[in-house]
């Protein structure tokens, strides 16, 4: 049994399970966020006797022993913050009730969700990808609005880039977000001191670099745009599939063993020189539409990694 943790639109997930489903793989889907306890049954045990659980959803019944590998990908977040007292519990309780249970089972994660989490920190991810030997931009987090302007000072151009993505809404309602952006000396005023900041000297460019990790494996894209941000608008985008510089395979391998991942996003620049700079690595990254591009096997990938854990 291969158990894959997604929400129901993730099209990304299902090109996983289709390769699955060819190879002959039996594969049971979940969101445990969104399912439990609406329509899934829990039901495990612990103590003197060996761990076993049931699963039991509209479609499937898991018995949880039986899983040998977990396929971690864009489950629905628990409902933690509902407006009662008792939603509120029971969100709770769901999270860390089966979000436990899940995250104790005695087999192969791509990648574990706590590993995931423990990755997704900017600063810490700048500081192992320094201590590993990534050339890495000068960067402060701050909410000082003095230390913002003198790092302007020494190391402009500078950018903005938020330390997490978080949900936001344009004027009229809109889903939007907030991109890497430029900025200047006169943009550093004292709403700075309201949140924690992430500015970066800003790394003249010739291109993007889009490096997916699955297992071993590597599949390096070189992306051209005049975008600063190319995620603002993939149409304007092309996509080149190059073999990864120097040293690049080493470290990108380096870095997930670093956290306990199994996949990793990284996104580089490259200067001048085609040397890549460190901009960071997505654990649980989005790797589809570049799939569709340029058809490169990541879903095969990521469907061989996990029946090779399987086994």
């Amino acid at each position: 049994m291969i158990l894959v943790l997604t929400c129901l639109d993730d099209q990304t997930a299902d090109m996983v399970i289709r390769r699955l489903n060819e190879r002959g793989a039996c594969v049971a889907r979940f969101d445990p966020g969104a399912d439990f306890p609406a329509t899934a049954e829990l039901s495990a045990w612990f103590g003197r006797i060996p761990a076993r659980g049931v699963l039991t959803t509209r479609s499937r019944r898991v018995v949880l022993e039986q899983v040998r590998a977990v396929y971690y990908r864009r489950p629905t977040p628990y409902l933690s913050g509902g407006p009662s007292q008792a939603e509120r519990f029971a969100g709770m309780q769901a999270r860390f009730g089966i979000g436990g249970v899940l995250a104790a089972l005695p087999c192969a994660y791509v990648s574990h969700p706590w590993a995931i989490a423990a990755a997704e920190h900017k600063p810490v991810q700048l500081a192992t990808a320094r201590r590993l030997g990534f050339d890495v931009p000068a960067t402060l987090v701050t909410n000082r609005v003095e230390d913002a302007r003198a790092f302007a000072a020494e190391h402009g151009p500078i950018v903005y880039k938020p330390l997490r993505a978080t949900p936001c809404t344009g004027p009229g309602g809109e889903p939007a977000t907030i991109w890497t952006t430029q900025v200047e000396s006169d943009d550093l005023d004292d709403t700075i001191g309201r949140a924690a900041h992430l500015f970066q000297a800003c790394v003249k460019k010739t291109a993007d670099l889009r490096v997916t990790v699955v297992g071993k494996q590597v599949f390096c894209v070189r992306i051209d745009s005049e975008l600063l941000d190319w995620r603002r608008d993939y149409s304007r985008l092309s996509y080149t599939v190059i073999e990864p510089p120097s040293g690049l395979v080493d470290g990108c391998l380096a870095y997930l063993g670093e956290f306990g991942l199994r996949f990793g996003a990284f996104d580089f620049v490259l200067t001048e020189d085609d040397a890549p700079v460190f901009l960071e690595c997505n654990p649980n990254g989005q790797w589809g539409w570049l799939e569709d591009a340029t058809g490169l096997p990541i879903a095969a990938a990521i469907a061989d990694l996990l029946l090779e854990e399987s086994t």
